[in-house]
């Protein structure tokens, strides 16, 4: 059985899996949601990513986040907060883990500095 981190799946492959156009991949990687495995130029998924893609696709569509707002939220709380998954759904979410989107601490410092050195 080939494993879920695997990077096997071309861009082509990946999308009519997902049913998008390629070109949406390439939007979520241009954006930084997703890192395809590269050989070359050829972008290689796994079924980690696709995963990932799906819940991205789904907070998107169906919950209606733009993807500016994903990659804010990102930054601060973890996916299924944002996509309201339930528990069974998160401990299972190998998609979540592999793709390393463990939200960022926020850095005090630098928020003061981008505010001209005022405080909060």
């Amino acid at each position: 059985m080939i494993r879920d981190d695997k990077a096997i799946f071309t861009i082509g492959t990946a999308a009519k899996m997902l049913e998008v156009h390629p070109r949406t991949l390439r939007l979520y990687e241009n954006d930084g949601l997703v890192k395809p495995s590269r050989k070359g130029q050829w972008r290689y998924y796994t079924m980690d990513d696709l995963k990932w893609i799906e819940c991205l696709r789904s907070m998107i569509h169906l919950n209606g986040i733009s993807i500016a707002a994903i990659k804010k939220l990102l930054k601060y709380t973890p996916c299924w907060n944002i996509a309201d998954c339930p528990f069974e759904k998160r401990k299972e979410c190998t998609a979540f883990l592999s793709n390393g989107l463990v939200p960022q601490k926020i850095d005090v410092q630098a928020n003061k500095k981008s505010r001209g050195g005022m405080t909060a």
